[in-house]
């Protein structure tokens, strides 16, 4: 009797979604942002939101990749004062990485649609 073979779909993904990828300049694993999708929506070049490095895209593969995704991060408090690097989780958006303090009082969070802008270091009322 012959064996069928089943076939693994493989995810597909668009401009602008997040995926994690160790970054050459920066010299850490970190979300970037995918740039370019193949015509059967596969990632060809993505951006890292820190330097703006543009580098091509490989799924990795193997132990490292199931960790990088399950990184321990803090609730997002407002008061809380953040800095480039961070992981987080919203209570809307989910898991976040900081890319960017903007101003003393607000942040670039990097989720897993867009970059979104938030507030950080509020005091409480």
């Amino acid at each position: 009797m012959p064996v069928k073979e089943r076939k693994v779909e493989k995810p597909t993904y668009a401009v602008g979604a997040r995926v994690d990828k160790f970054c050459a300049k920066c010299q850490e694993e970190r979300g970037h942002i995918v740039a370019t999708i193949t015509k059967r929506g596969q990632i060809s070049r993505v951006s890292c939101p820190k330097c703006g490095l543009r580098s091509s895209f490989k799924p990795a593969t193997g132990p490292r990749s199931a960790g990088a995704s399950a990184k321990a991060s803090a609730p997002y408090d407002r008061t809380r004062t953040y800095r480039t690097g961070q992981h987080l989780t919203h209570g809307t958006y989910g898991p976040g990485e900081v890319t960017a303090v903007i101003e003393p009082q607000k942040i670039d969070v990097l989720f897993s649609d867009r970059v979104r802008r938030l507030i950080h270091s509020q005091a409480s009322v």
